[in-house]
């Protein structure tokens, strides 16, 4: 059991399986005390034909003044899907003013898939993400993000040695260690982990379907194994078993996301 507590940042979508309401089940089935700053309040997630969305950039920084006054200050911090620049500086002062000695930051981009950005952020998002990711410890970007971030063009036909190229270029803008979700081989999927110049990874059966929301179980899986192991391959593997039991365990006319809860459950057991 994790003795840490934890602020996760990013938005909370009232329908479907993401963002805050994948974060705090996961992150706390490992015991993490799990502290949240939400980014924005959507009706649903973006996946759906409409959606309403209330950017609370104003309201963060309320809540942050009142964690200033209480002295609040958290072991670890893990971004998501944040919605606007504004709370990419937000994001800056959270970690200037409330990290405890040692805090590590975690930044999932989540800014677009499939070499396109989601609805909603622009080249602006990308230019503001690409200087947050130089405060980050670890960053979690898929290959769409490590793209866009280092300025490279999408190849839907990436190899490991293409992608292997785009992780370089990213690693010249940041410090953190690198975990490029998502990359394919030959039927398989899986991380390719770039550290102090060198790379690991780590591969899993593909399986022939997407669901929205899995990058999300993903990342927060991996974000509470790894403070709880230190251990990267160890994180993603755990993360990636989640992530395929989940979709197995799903319907394919569920459009919410996927479920995690039930294999979550049996896998904390």
């Amino acid at each position: 059991m994790l003795s840490k507590r934890i602020l996760t940042m990013q938005d909370l979508s009232c329908v479907g399986q993401c963002s805050l309401t994948v974060a705090l089940p996961v992150l706390s089935a490992y015991g993490v005390e799990t502290c949240v700053l939400p980014t924005a309040l959507l009706s649903n997630h973006t996946m759906f034909p409409k959606w309403s969305c209330l950017d609370l950039t104003q309201e963060t920084r309320n809540i942050m003044k009142v964690w200033k006054e209480n002295a609040f200050k958290f072991d670890a911090f893990y971004l998501g899907y944040l919605g606007s620049e504004s709370l990419t500086e937000v994001a800056k002062e959270c970690f200037k003013n409330f990290s405890a000695e040692g805090a590590k930051v975690i930044i999932d981009p989540a800014f677009g898939d499939n070499g396109k950005l989601y609805p909603a952020f622009d080249a602006g998002y990308v230019a503001a993400m690409r200087k947050l990711i130089k405060h980050a410890d670890i960053i979690l970007p898929n290959l769409t993000e490590a793209c866009f971030l280092s300025g490279s063009d999408y190849r839907a036909d990436a190899d490991v040695e293409f992608i292997q190229r785009v992780i370089e270029k990213l690693s010249a803008l940041t410090d953190a260690v690198i975990v490029l979700t998502g990359a394919e081989r030959e039927g398989e999927i899986g991380e390719i982990i770039y550290r102090e110049g060198k790379y690991s990874y780590v591969w899993a059966e593909k399986l022939p379907v997407r669901f929205h929301g899995t990058g999300d179980i993903f990342a927060s899986a991996f974000t509470a194994e790894y403070l709880d192991s230190e251990n990267f391959e160890k994180a993603c593997a755990v993360a990636g078993e989640l992530v395929a039991k989940s979709i197995k365990a799903t319907d394919g006319e569920h459009r919410y996301g996927v479920n995690f809860e039930h294999v979550l459950k049996t896998m904390r057991k």
